[in-house]
């Protein structure tokens, strides 16, 4: 082959995230030639620095704590976790950040791996700058692909880049446990490190300068999940923003608005994302660097015929199961209208076309208590417009949950739209209910109507339970 039939591909994908392998992988399933650009490791975020690495260090957390609600097992689990066998196996699942695997497996799908820095060129042309600086240009006849995900936001404090302050990729890559970890934040990755390093040995200072935790989920998730927090030890204050952050001899300083003086070992931001856009040459194609990009729902960037971004980069649901839906949905589009045949509006609900990141996001947040939902809040659903009422029940009531563990505490809520009689939104808290969290979705992403709801029995006595008691709530409210 010559040079210029080496570069030209059907489509090129930037970045080989989960996102970025998905959309590869349906592309050339569809018989598409496919180019991957990555220039970290194959695999991205979630395989490294973010998922696999975080749940394998709130896995043996959450199994001692509920052991420890167990009678005949509490009184074995009262020792501390081993940390070096905890991180051991931290190092296990992130393949000790090597990423031979996965290589291995673009190469058996039989995509083209360009490792280095891809930037947009010019329509449908990415522009490779390898490590050792040699370039080399890929063009797309059919489509480019943006996976290139998010970064950790960091608060503009005078002097921050000298602290070298934790992010989400530190505190889920440490060698050890700091004596001392202050983190900043109140969302999911605030409340899940603080869960993590607390139970490994660290003294934790969580502070947040909201009213409470989980703002984007039910009130009741972030205040049972902060109750239990603090009865683990950690030293959580709202309200609380720091404003200025010195290291000096190893030790960190942060100064609160509060006038709090806090020294720690390290300090972690966990406060907000941001799009790694700032430089793949957004600029080439009329597109500002450093943005979120807007798509359709086939996941194509607003305005072009060629472009598609997908996952984090376009701001729809920053999850990485969300961004591996959207990729299969891309992968599908694209390789739709590389054939010339299909209609991508005839279906809403076909491979096409990605709905269920509008109205059907589910999350699992993997502290203990475990926090769960999908759809909408009630808040969010009265500010949609729904005519809705929200449904509560304690999992106290549930037969399932007393043997689950003993004293098991929780609380679930469904969101019902009166006109409908479907689910907009359902949240679960307690042990346990981050597998409990599909039901909902199903219920969520398939409008089931509550009347075929009663004719999905729970199995007795599990804590699925609980949807036979959200029902008779409804029905007796």
């Amino acid at each position: 082959m010559t040079e210029t039939e080496t570069n030209l591909y059907d489509v090129v994908v930037l970045g080989a995230g989960p996102v970025g392998e998905n959309v590869a992988d349906r592309t050339r399933a569809a018989g598409l030639t496919t180019a991957v650009v990555e220039s970290e490791l194959v695999g991205g975020e979630c395989s490294y620095w973010a998922c696999m690495p975080s749940k394998a260090l709130l896995r043996p957390v959450i199994a001692r704590a509920d052991a420890r609600r167990v009678p005949g097992l509490a009184h074995l689990v009262h020792g501390p976790l081993d940390t070096a066998a905890v991180l051991a196996r931290r190092d296990y699942e992130t393949s000790d950040w090597n990423d031979d695997g996965q290589i291995a497996w673009l190469d058996a799908i039989g995509a083209d791996l360009y490792r280095g820095h891809g930037r947009l060129s010019g329509p449908r042309t990415v522009t490779v700058t390898a490590p050792d600086g040699t370039e080399r240009t890929l063009t797309a006849k059919h489509a480019v692909a943006l996976c290139t995900g998010s970064r950790a936001l960091l608060p503009d404090l005078p002097g921050l880049a000298d602290v070298k302050p934790w992010t989400s990729r530190e505190a889920t890559s440490a060698k050890a446990a700091p004596g001392h970890l202050i983190v900043v934040g109140g969302g999911v990755v605030a409340v899940e490190m603080a869960t993590a390093w607390r139970a490994l040995g660290s003294d934790v200072t969580l502070l947040v300068r909201g009213k409470g935790l989980l703002p984007r989920m039910e009130p009741f998730a972030g205040e049972l999940v902060a109750e239990a927090l603090t009865e683990a030890g950690v030293d959580l204050r709202t309200g609380s923003s720091v404003e200025s952050v010195t290291r000096k001899n190893g030790t960190v300083l942060a100064v609160t608005d509060q006038g709090d003086r806090i020294e720690a070992d390290e300090i972690l931001f966990a406060t907000g994302r941001a799009p790694r856009t700032d430089d793949i040459g957004l600029d080439t194609v009329g597109l500002e660097p450093g943005s979120w990009l807007s798509v359709d729902d086939s996941l194509r960037v607003t305005g072009s015929d060629w472009l598609y971004a997908v996952g984090d980069v376009n701001h729809r649901a920053l999850l990485t199961h969300q961004g591996k839906y959207q990729a299969r949905i891309a992968g599908a589009a694209i390789a739709a209208r590389a054939s010339g045949t299909a209609n991508l509006a005839s279906d809403p609900w076909g491979p096409h076309t990605a709905t269920a990141d509008h109205h059907a996001v589910p999350q699992v947040v993997f502290t203990d208590p475990e926090a769960g939902a999908v759809g909408l809040s009630l808040a969010e659903a009265e500010q949609a417009g729904h005519r809705v009422r929200a449904v509560d029940v304690e999992f106290s009531s549930v037969a399932g949950a007393g043997l689950y563990a003993e004293g098991y505490k929780g609380r679930a809520r469904m969101v019902v739209d009166l006109e409908q009689e479907i689910l907009r939104g359902v949240t679960f808290v307690g042990p346990g209910v981050g597998e409990l969290i599909h039901s909902a979705t199903v219920a969520v992403a398939g409008q089931v109507p509550l009347s075929r709801l009663w004719h999905a029995v729970p199995s007795y006595p599990t804590i699925s339970e609980v949807w036979l008691r959200l029902l008779e709530a409804f029905r007796d409210a």
